[in-house]
């Protein structure tokens, strides 16, 4: 297998992986500090979804920064195979779970005119922006795994 940036075990990943967690646990913050989410199912599944990415992406960056230090190789078979079902699951509900919130936000906060609280309705936003900003680094993610799996 290459060795390429983004692969486990190098700077790159380390960095995708924590930027992955940041952006994740951001969007959490921003929505569980608004008194009314749980109000919408989308904005409920955009919690548990983030939340999913959050222990993922530490996990991992825990295993990457692991490597780093003792100069390990992840290239094996068997972690490359479940790198690549876990990044495409969490890439696949970072974004559907993204979408939807964004969905709702502009349904029923611009189109509907239903928000009166203006923080509210910024901290949805933000929210759903961050969700959108985890997902950019998890799709690059799963696209690297995925190509690492192939070169196998």
């Amino acid at each position: 297998m290459k060795d390429f940036p983004g692969t486990p075990g190098t700077v790159l990943g380390l960095v995708l992986r924590m930027s992955q967690f940041i952006f994740a646990a951001g969007s959490i913050a921003s929505m569980a500090t608004t008194p009314s989410f749980f109000n919408f199912t989308a904005f409920c599944y955009l919690i548990a979804s983030m939340g999913l990415q959050v222990i993922w992406s530490f996990v991992l960056a825990v295993l990457d920064a692991y490597a780093l230090v003792r100069k390990k190789v992840l290239h094996n078979a068997v972690l490359i195979s479940l790198f690549v079902v876990g990044d495409w699951v969490t890439a696949t509900l970072s974004l559907a779970a993204a979408s939807s919130s964004a969905g709702i936000t502009i349904l029923y906060f611009n189109d509907l005119g239903h928000c009166r609280f203006g923080e509210e309705c910024q901290k949805y936003q933000i929210s759903v922006a961050l969700a959108f900003f985890s997902w950019l680094p998890i799709s690059i993610s799963s696209l690297i795994m995925l190509w690492v799996l192939a070169a196998a």
